[in-house]
């Protein structure tokens, strides 16, 4: 269970890195016709589709940190507390032994 906690996070660091690579990128004005900045962006667009339109503000980098920064904290913390349950039940029945 340890091992599959310590997984949930690294996947949910992962997927929120994944999604702040996406938000330099677009700030900085990255080449879109790029094959790295494309590959990103394909990465990112099912990630964070479901926060594409939370905010709709006049500035659309404004409205891309916020949204997809929105979707990388909701990411990481979905799974870090997804890893501390999934390491609660595996550290619960665990006793240390009487020297």
């Amino acid at each position: 269970m340890l091992l599959l906690a310590r997984m949930v996070k690294t996947l949910a660091s992962v997927v929120a890195g994944v999604i702040v690579v996406g938000i330099l990128l677009h700030v900085f004005g990255a080449n879109s016709h790029n094959e790295i900045v494309r590959f990103v962006y394909d990465l990112d667009r099912p990630l964070v589709s479901p926060f594409q339109s939370l905010f709709n503000l006049h500035s659309a980098k404004l409205q891309i940190v916020l949204n997809w920064g929105i979707a990388a904290a909701v990411y990481a913390m979905v799974g870090t507390l997804i890893a501390r349950l999934l390491a609660g039940v595996a550290l619960t029945g665990y006793r240390r032994p009487i020297l």
